[in-house]
């Protein structure tokens, strides 16, 4: 089970993704990941222009010469972005597999598959996930409730959202919020899912560039220690809950509006907190799942582990009893 369409097809050993992390997903990451198997991501917005994105590419090819994966993520914003530029270094350095998110991709799908890249599109409905089919995406990654950063409007949590998206489109799923292990790498196969993407468990590696004291404070979590901010934006944050996310929750219950909440939004608060390990000042992405991680391993040992548990509980179940 742990070889399938979607290992076949992003040419990786084990159905595992690390996903696309602004400020977290960079080389040394995403080429460990690769390196021990998964598919690794680089986040192409982290770099703020598309010579640093080449530059990173270039160190992750240090690493290793497996596959590797770009995350182009489309959100408004005040500063365009020139996305046509990030795509023109994706296609010089054959980079094969692009993660897409936020707004509708479709406009660059073509350019990108007509240079040999597949397109994996993050959502979080199964509208979006018929959508993302429809307008040529070869994988969907769907986003459960539980996820860290953005978990969309619908309140749906993975257990309902994996098989319901897999019942209503033909393309592989991958299951993305709540996965930590290799029991939830088994039960996203369990329900159709052909893998799974994990954010906030890479985040807790030896080779995430996360400051270490925030690392140290994250393994301390629960499942119960996150909260959700920006919903009177509608652009809802799962983030930590800490001092800096009581304060928007305060803002948003006197419905501030957005010019007020914006120095608090800044994705540079966020940046500073992963670079220094001050976690009470910035919105700090952060899934449910880390209530099941204690521990901070190598990638390398992360995935052995998660291959090995998954592999275990799938002979399990498979055995018959009298």
């Amino acid at each position: 089970m742990l070889n399938n369409k979607l290992t076949k097809s992003l040419g990786i050993t084990y159905p595992i993704i690390q996903g696309g992390m602004m400020w977290i997903s960079n080389a040394e990451l995403a080429a460990n990941v690769s390196e021990a198997g998964g598919l690794g991501i680089i986040t192409a917005l982290s770099f703020d222009s598309p010579e640093k994105l080449a530059d990173e590419i270039d160190k992750a090819r240090l690493i290793t010469n497996k596959p590797l994966g770009v995350n182009l993520t489309f959100l408004p914003t005040l500063k365009p972005v020139d996305y046509d530029s990030y795509i023109d270094v994706i296609i010089k350095k054959n980079i094969k597999i692009v993660e897409t998110a936020g707004r509708n991709p479709e406009k660059y799908i073509d350019r990108l598959k007509s240079n040999g890249a597949s397109i994996i599109h993050k959502c979080t409905s199964v509208k979006h996930a018929v959508k993302a089919e429809k307008i040529g995406c070869d994988f969907v990654s769907i986003d459960g409730f539980e996820c860290a950063g953005h978990p969309g409007e619908d309140d749906v949590t993975s257990l309902i959202l994996i098989p319901k998206t897999t019942d209503s489109i033909n393309i592989p799923v991958i299951a993305s919020g709540g996965f930590a292990d290799g029991r939830g790498l088994a039960a996203a196969l369990s329900l159709g899912a052909s893998g799974v993407n994990m954010g906030t468990r890479f985040m807790l590696t030896r080779e995430s560039p996360v400051h270490n004291n925030l690392k140290k404070y994250l393994l301390s979590l629960n499942e119960t220690d996150t909260i959700l901010v920006e919903r009177s934006l509608r652009n809802t944050l799962r983030t930590i809950n800490n001092k800096h996310a009581q304060k928007i929750i305060e803002m948003e219950a006197r419905n501030a509006s957005l010019q007020e909440m914006a120095p608090l939004l800044s994705g540079k608060n966020g940046k500073k907190a992963i670079e220094t390990g001050d976690y009470e000042d910035a919105l700090i992405a952060c899934g449910q799942c880390i209530g099941l991680i204690n521990d901070i391993p190598s990638v390398k040992d992360l995935i052995k582990n998660i291959v090995e548990e998954s592999t275990e509980v799938i002979k399990q179940l498979n055995i018959v009893n009298d």
